[in-house]
């Protein structure tokens, strides 16, 4: 699946983008990680010379490798929830500036901490701002400070920088003072059916006979309120899936798979991707995804792509998806979530649910986010953002309309 390859400075020098930020592609767990992967392979694609910086823990390979006309470049970072990311983004930086690139494309507000320090270098960069992660329960009061300013230097700091949602934008543009253009995230068309289930046969799922979680196991993604609300619906016929994993060992992934252990037809099925991940979503009777964070909710995308109904929780990244009323219920409420669950279980409608993963994919179509992409890199390029104001100017401008 991978080519190993010689020192990236042995090949010739050609227009050059690098990816900092994240843990690393392909199937690699993580929505950033998801969508630097779509992204990065279709400018491959068209032309573009593209690297991506990984951390070493996260990779198959100690080694430079390519994916898809991808190079990945393997550097170290700390196992550490705290300082991994800017840690790893300070080298990759580094690792960036030796070779000359035309962009960095710095991604998440706590890598855009050292947006400045990339400009020192020389360097000219693009920042996508995936969430306000200063949002998320597991940090502390200093962590969420040290979020906030990565916010802040990254948008003002950088050449050109990308929403993921209409919020983030308008919250830029009103803290700020500062254009960003609207580039959401996009979503996969699904592979062929498949007749043969042999992974949900080895976990013993039968198809619309479970409710499915897809997720890093971290407290925004609430699994805790999902394991209680699924409880509460007491159907023995009926299985919870929650497949996902923790970068990290801590408190709440003990409680999660405590909880887990504690309820009857709870699978905990570890990070999955490829055919398994896929048969997963095509034959779930409900995805549910009680979030009390998330920036453009790419697993949920994912799901409505497989035109599986859907139930989530009612902050502003999933409002904005616009599902209906019963595919939403009250942040934290568990009775109301059984409530919602249990109705779309006991509703189904195939001809809705195919006619709604088709405007997903039309609407989501990871081609068109490409070419925006492409125009905000141009626009950083010239020193101009894509809203016709100078870095740091005061103007939100036009903006691509996807996902609306």
């Amino acid at each position: 699946m991978y080519t190993l390859i010689p020192p990236v400075s042995l090949l010739p020098r050609e227009r050059k983008v690098v990816f900092v930020g994240l843990r690393g592609v392909p199937d690699i767990q993580g929505g950033v990680e998801t969508h630097v992967a779509a992204i990065s392979a279709r400018l491959a694609e068209r032309g573009w010379r593209v690297e991506v910086i990984g951390r070493t823990p996260y990779l198959p390979s100690r080694r430079p490798y390519v994916w898809k006309g991808v190079t990945v470049t393997p550097v170290w970072a700390p196992r550490s929830r705290s300082f991994e990311a800017v840690l790893h983004t300070t080298l990759g930086l580094f690792v960036a500036a030796r070779e000359n690139p035309d962009l960095v494309h710095i991604h998440a507000i706590g890598p855009a901490l050292l947006t400045p320090l990339a400009r020192l270098l020389g360097l000219h960069v693009v920042v996508t701002h995936h969430g306000f992660d200063y949002e998320r329960q597991k940090w502390g009061p200093a962590a969420r400070a040290i979020l906030r300013t990565g916010e802040a230097l990254g948008m003002l700091f950088s050449h050109a920088n990308i929403g993921v949602s209409r919020t983030i934008v308008e919250t830029v543009r009103h803290r700020f003072s500062v254009g960003a253009t609207f580039i959401p995230n996009g979503v996969e068309s699904p592979p062929p059916a498949n007749p043969d289930i042999p992974y949900l046969d080895r976990i013993q799922l039968r198809p619309r006979r479970y409710v499915l979680s897809v997720g890093r196991i971290v407290e925004e993604k609430r699994h805790l309120d999902l394991i209680a609300a699924f409880a509460r619906l007491n159907d023995s016929g009926l299985k919870l899936v929650i497949a996902g994993a923790a970068d990290h060992a801590g408190s709440y992934q003990h409680d999660v798979a405590a909880a887990a252990a504690a309820t009857r037809g709870v699978v905990m099925a570890g990070f999955q991707r490829g055919e398994a991940l896929s048969q997963l979503y095509r034959h779930a009777g409900l995805f549910v995804l009680p979030s009390s964070h998330e920036g453009m909710p790419m697993a949920l995308l994912e799901a409505l792509s497989y035109g599986v109904p859907c139930v989530a929780s009612d902050i502003d990244a999933n409002l904005a998806l616009e599902l209906g009323q019963d595919s939403y219920f009250p942040l934290g409420a568990v009775d109301r979530l059984a409530e919602a669950m249990r109705a779309k279980l006991a509703a189904s409608n195939p001809a809705e649910s195919a006619a709604r993963a088709a405007k997903i994919l039309d609407s989501f179509g990871w081609g068109a986010i490409v070419d925006r992409t492409m125009e905000v890199y141009e626009s950083a390029l010239r020193g101009w953002r894509p809203d016709g104001a100078r870095r740091g100017g005061a103007h939100l401008g036009n903006h691509v309309e996807l996902g609306g």
